[in-house]
């Protein structure tokens, strides 16, 4: 029996990983920053592919392997990017769980609790105020580096430190910023206790990247890297990206960080005394670097206007905050439970589910929100009991408490991780522009607004859009191509839809406009129509 148990801890892993993928948090495409890389990856494997476009003009992927992974991996198995990254998305996340699983197994927590723990976190969370998520749901850069640091933190909480390089290099070739906490933690690690192996993989990793970023594909805007923002970029910037600069907001989430870096010390302070010394390192140091990620911040961007702070965005180190603390909590909660503590392990896990549920732990729940994490929190504690008196369903108990959030969370806690945006009209709209339309033609979605869905139909359709909201969020990483954006936006989208404004698109280069039924021009015939969207070409 004991020679089947590493594969039926293996069989948890993945069932947890396809909980995540088709349950909770779930999965999506081009709905978040893949409407960013994916027309990039078309346009590098194929220039004659939306050379009209200003979003593939200036790629900004010369500083990480994402691209060169993607692309690589699409040649080899004759696949569509889409299936390529959905892959390593998926991938990525069953190995960020094996490493939340190895952190709780290093705690000495028994596999079944230790897959418990690796559950509840597996629920992800958004890190509002920076934007981010625990676990991306799409398969963008840091989507695919995060779990990758997990799986990092896990092989190093039991000494492996090779394998931990291995796994923290990976990541950073997939989004250098993201992993700039790990490594500076690691650093302190291999100092005081003298081992450096971990950083033989990186030093081969910053190598191969440095490479690859001089032999990038594509034009590129020359990097600034100690330039200082001007006034009207500055602007620009708080207005399209906010969640670079603590001053946008910070009144309504850095309370909620600041209990949670509480929360994680008080639950630190119950797992000293059985935390290995390599994983005493993070738990202590990545929380306390997101905090002062808070402050590093708003010296340098907000006093010193550095140029680079907006494409580091130092502030997503939150990320850590919060991860650490749900882990903490986690398995306090259990050692209290097994201990017959059991109103502290009640608050515990009561923490740990609010975290996903209601995004700000400062912030009354509603009352269904409230009570899915009281029956979690309740169904936890009595699982880590059951465990610890040896009963024989304790096992299924922790099995069900950790599937049982998947369905909770989304059902009576009716949290949403995006909305539905593809539709059969947007897509029959992509498919004939792209079987009907010149390979260069231009598309303007006139009424538009702030949608996603121009971003949807760039990639499906492979057509160029004049401009659209998404792709404005290129202001951090490239000054020209932000100015450029602001530009055309002021042209034609600032203002609500005029059909007296459709006689000054032609010049502008725009080939077709896509309207909205409500909006149909009374003296053209489109050239395209479904109950979604018409289609005028300018002609």
């Amino acid at each position: 029996m004991k020679n089947l148990a590493p594969l039926a801890h293996a069989a948890g892993i993945l069932a947890l990983a396809a909980l995540t993928w088709f349950e909770f948090p779930g999965h999506t495409w081009l709905q978040q920053d893949t409407q960013i890389y994916v027309p990039i990856l078309e346009h590098l494997r194929d220039p004659a592919v939306l050379r009209r476009d200003m979003l593939v003009e200036r790629p900004h992927v010369s500083f990480t392997m994402y691209d060169e992974a993607a692309r690589a991996l699409a040649r080899v198995t004759g696949l569509g990017f889409r299936e390529v990254l959905e892959g390593e998305q998926i991938s990525t996340r069953a190995l960020g769980i094996w490493g939340l699983y190895l952190m709780a197994a290093a705690l000495g927590l028994s596999a079944p609790a230790s897959l418990l723990v690796a559950g509840i976190l597996s629920l992800g969370a958004t890190i509002a105020g920076p934007a981010v998520l625990l676990f991306e749901i799409e398969p963008d850069p840091r989507g695919l580096a995060v779990p990758l640091l997990f799986l990092a933190i896990g092989l190093a909480a039991h000494g492996w430190d090779l394998a931990a390089g291995i796994a923290g290099s990976l990541a950073f070739l997939m989004h250098p910023p993201t992993v700039i906490p790990f490594w500076c933690v690691y650093l302190v690690i291999a100092v005081v206790r003298r081992r450096f192996r971990a950083f033989v993989p990186l030093a081969v990793a910053c190598i191969v990247l440095a490479i690859a970023a001089r032999y990038q594909e594509g034009a590129s805007e020359a990097q600034l890297f100690f330039s200082r923002i001007a006034p009207s970029l500055e602007s620009l910037q708080r207005m399209r990206a906010p969640y670079a600069w603590i001053s946008e907001w910070w009144r309504d989430w850095l309370p909620h960080y600041l209990v949670l870096y509480a929360a994680s010390l008080l639950a630190y302070a119950r797992l000293r005394k059985r935390t290995p010394p390599d994983l005493r390192y993070f738990l202590i140091g990545l929380p306390l670097m997101g905090i002062l990620s808070v402050p590093v911040s708003y010296i340098l961007l907000e006093k010193m206007k550095w140029v680079l702070l907006p494409q580091l965005q130092p502030m997503r180190a939150l990320l850590f905050v919060t991860v650490i603390a749900e882990f903490s909590a986690a398995a306090a909660g259990i050692l209290a439970a097994q201990s017959r503590r059991y109103l502290e392990a009640f608050a515990w896990f009561a923490l740990l589910y609010l975290v996903p549920l209601n995004t700000s732990v400062t912030i009354m729940p509603s009352w269904n929100r409230a009570l899915a994490a009281a029956l979690l929190a309740a169904g936890a504690t009595l699982a880590a009991f059951a465990e610890a008196r040896k009963f024989r369903w304790s096992a299924a108990a922790l099995a069900g408490v950790a599937i049982g959030g998947f369905f909770l969370v989304p059902t009576l806690g009716a949290v949403r991780t995006h909305p539905p945006l593809h539709t059969p009209e947007l897509a029959q709209l992509s498919a004939w522009a792209r079987a009907s339309t010149p390979r260069d033609a231009v598309f303007l979605f006139a009424d538009a607004d702030r949608q996603l869905q121009p971003g949807i139909f760039r990639s499906q359709a492979l057509r160029a859009v004049y401009v659209d909201w998404k792709g404005g969020g290129q202001v951090n990483y490239l000054t020209d191509l932000g100015v450029e954006w602001w530009t055309r936006w002021q042209r034609v989208l600032a203002a609500p839809f005029d059909p007296r404004d459709v006689a000054r698109y032609r010049p502008l280069g725009i080939d077709y406009i896509v309207l909205s039924p409500r909006n149909r021009l009374p003296d053209a015939a489109p050239v395209f129509e479904n109950m979604g969207y018409l289609v005028y070409a300018l002609s």
